[in-house]
């Protein structure tokens, strides 16, 4: 990095640190305004022959795509397609052919992917101009411009970090970025079990999906809010009570009198050695009607011998039972954690508040827990968010049930997660599970950044330092 006569930082290639595109509009001359029209302009006429074919390749490129390919694409995407499928009858043959239609899916995605690239090409267009401005700057100042050595020297060098993370953003982009671009579109359209591409087309129908989900009056709605509120109490009771019940073991075991602690962490993290879907479906088999629970409570007298306890079947029960189960699983996970935390509590705290007289319910209350919440916070968040989106505990355990006329394909313990599993792989409405998951985004999204900027973690980030 060095300074030009004016002060301005300039890097070895001829590049000024600070300039940017807006600079480069309103600044840079007729050329290097014109670099944005036809790309590497400004760095053909300035010597600069291979940065500026590369330019002007990716122009052409984009032209000849957009010609032969992209045009189409995009006035497809505004339709989604207009032919559909038909049949024929083949006179020669005595016989019905199907001829083809428009596949409102493929519109679709090619549509996205053609306004990905489209957007790729703004922003080369952007960079062309700048590189032209920065080559301006450097003939203005009597400066070397950089030729192609140069130009790989400073791959190597300062613009290493770009070279190294091209791919990766580029993979980002293709395999991330582009299918929940197309996903969220779903939302809008009308891509159900009714409208199956390639034999049925389906359009756009703007924010109905939404209206019918929230607008209380259809079904739709009926299903949601409950399901909605089931999804948060789960939520929170699955969270503060692996917490909760976590940190009192890992209080228990390690407090001086307890004797032999490795082995009893060991006991307990014991099952998480397991596969958790190993350990649910145990629990499922135990709890069903006809599972060691209920015989022995018939072999007890406590139920009749041809009675069984609704663990799963009745829908309060069924609720109360995975979250005694999911205690079950999740504590050894939270003993764990909370246990190194737990030995880092400075031991002069402790001896302070005995001193002082305090009781042991006064210590936990005033050092332990709130010790224990600023530095976990963040963690909590996490598990509250992997609770709302636990498919594997309720899948596995009651698969969603009891189902009930009342709801739209949904059961009484579903959660939004395994709801929306079941409308896009049972029974196809994927513009309903799009919506949903937008849905679970902004919920969480919301109460996660407004839960973390009200903790002390976020506002007090030194105090236990």
């Amino acid at each position: 990095m060095a300074a030009d006569g004016k002060g301005k930082k300039v890097t070895k290639t001829g590049r000024p640190s600070d300039s940017s595109v807006l600079e480069a509009l309103q600044r840079g001359n007729a050329i290097t305004r014109l670099s944005f029209f036809v790309f590497g302009l400004g760095n053909l006429v300035n010597k600069q022959i291979v940065r500026g074919l590369v330019f002007l390749a990716i122009e052409v490129l984009y032209i000849y795509y957009m010609v032969t390919f992209g045009a189409t694409s995009l006035v497809n995407l505004t339709t989604l397609g207009v032919k559909e499928q038909g049949q024929v009858y083949n006179e020669a043959l005595g016989i019905y052919e199907y001829t083809l239609g428009d596949n409102s899916m493929l519109f679709l995605l090619y549509g996205v992917i053609t306004v990905s690239i489209t957007l790729a090409f703004l922003f080369a267009a952007c960079m062309s101009m700048k590189s032209a401005y920065c080559t301006q700057l450097r003939r203005e100042r009597g400066m070397k411009v950089p030729g192609f050595m140069d130009d790989m020297r400073s791959v190597r060098e300062e613009n290493l970090h770009t070279a190294m993370l091209a791919l990766p953003i580029l993979g980002i982009l293709v395999f991330t970025i582009i299918p929940l671009v197309f996903m969220i579109l779903i939302a809008f359209t009308s891509y159900d079990h009714e409208h199956q591409p390639p034999g049925n087309l389906f359009t756009w129908v703007g924010l109905d999906n939404f209206k019918t989900m929230l607008m209380q009056g259809s079904k739709l709605a009926a299903t949601f809010w409950p399901v909605l509120g089931w999804t948060l109490i789960w939520a929170v009771c699955a969270t503060f009570t692996c917490y909760i019940l976590g940190l009192l073991l890992a209080l228990l075991i390690n407090r001086k009198g307890t004797r032999i602690k490795g082995f009893w962490r060991f006991m307990f993290v014991l099952s998480v050695a397991v596969p958790q879907f190993v350990s649910l479906l145990s629990m499922r088999t135990i709890f069903n009607a006809n599972g060691p629970v209920n015989v022995l409570l018939r072999h007890m007298g406590v139920i009749g011998m041809t009675e069984s306890v609704p663990f799963f079947t009745d829908p309060l029960l069924a609720k109360i039972t995975i979250i005694c189960i999911n205690i079950w699983i999740g504590v050894p996970f939270t003993m764990l954690s909370t246990t190194g935390i737990l030995q880092n509590i400075p031991a002069e705290l402790y001896e302070a508040a005995k001193i002082d007289g305090a009781s042991a319910p006064t210590i936990f209350r005033k050092i332990t827990l709130p010790y224990m919440v600023f530095i976990m916070t963040p963690s909590l968040i996490t598990s509250f968010t992997g609770n709302i989106n636990n498919f594997n505990v309720i899948f596995l355990l009651s698969g969603g049930g009891p189902d009930t006329m009342d709801y739209y394909y949904a059961g009484k313990t579903d959660l939004l997660v395994t709801w929306l599993y079941r409308l896009t792989i049972t029974q196809k409405d994927y513009n309903l599970g799009a919506v949903i998951g937008i849905l679970v985004f902004v919920i969480l999204a919301t109460l996660a950044l407004l839960t973390y900027r009200h903790t002390g973690s976020y506002k007090d980030e030194g105090a236990f330092q």
